[in-house]
This record gives structure tokens, sequence and C-alpha cells, in this order.
């Protein structure tokens, strides 16, 4: 892949990962952006060794989801959960309501299952595509899916 096609394909794609961040960041943005741009670099990085132009988001959401789970396993300790209440520290930009319920939610889950439940619910991929994105299993998928939606139905008070 050249650079003019990599420029071309992040373009497109960007917005797609920042946001695939921000929720894995729980609404952090800042943390988010700095993690996309690190997921960026290592794409252009490594964009040379790209084959299949098809697959390109698939491809960097990969880079995306390793770069967080690296900074998660990097830091000392884990952040806590973000407050229930609404305040300007929680509050994510063009948040609608309920999405910092939603990133607290989200923030007590495990990193794994935060991942699949983002890649599933906000960002359309199959059960298929996030055991490659995430490189486990499909089973795996599944079972993160599984404990992910019951954590959140807990946490969020949701009925089955």
């Amino acid at each position: 892949m050249n650079r003019e096609t990599f420029i071309a394909c992040v373009e497109r794609e960007q917005e797609a990962v920042r946001g695939f961040l921000l929720t894995l960041c729980c609404g952090n943005r800042d943390e988010a952006d700095d993690l996309a741009q690190d997921a960026l670099v290592k794409a252009y990085l490594a964009c040379s060794g790209f084959r299949d132009g098809g697959k390109f988001r698939s491809w960097l959401f990969k880079i995306a989801h390793n770069t967080f789970l690296s900074y998660r396993r990097s830091q000392k300790t884990h952040p806590q959960p973000l407050p229930l209440w609404r305040g300007e520290e929680v509050q994510a930009e063009d948040s609608g309501e309920g999405t910092s319920d939603l990133y607290h939610a989200l923030s007590a889950l495990p990193p794994k299952e935060r991942s699949a439940i983002t890649l599933f619910y906000l960002n359309g991929y199959s059960v298929k595509e996030i055991a490659a994105i995430t490189e486990v299993s499909q089973d795996a998928v599944k079972q993160q899916l599984s404990r992910g939606r019951g954590k959140l139905r807990t946490l969020l008070n949701i009925d089955h």
C-alpha cells in the first residue's frame, strides 16, 4: 500500500477508529485521541505489509484494539469506573442523556468484554470478524459478549 492510498483509507476510517477507542476509553477523549494517534502511526509503519484492500477497516481496528490493550497492560493501576453523576469531567462531547451511565457501565467491564461489546453492538462486526480483530476464538467472543451483556444488564438495571 502506498502513502497516498493509506492516507485516503485513514481519512475514511479515522472517525470510526476514534469512536471505537473513545468507547473503550469510556468517554476519556484525551486518552482515546492519544491511542488513536498511536494506532495510526503503527498502521502507517506497517502499511507496506498490508495486502487486502477490502479489509482495511478491520485491519485498522485490530491495530487500535491491540494499542488499547497494550496501553491498559502498561498502566500500573487500572482506572476506576467513572462516577455515575453527570459532571463535566465525565460528560463526553456530543453526548446524549444516558451516555455517562453507559460509559460508567462499560468502564466496569474487563477490557476484552468491553472490546467485544463495543465491536459487536456499536460497530456492527460479526462474531467471526471480532474473533479476527481480537485474535481469539469465536467461542471466546461469544463468551465475552454473553458475560458483558449480563454485567451491563446488572449495572444498568435492565430487565431481560
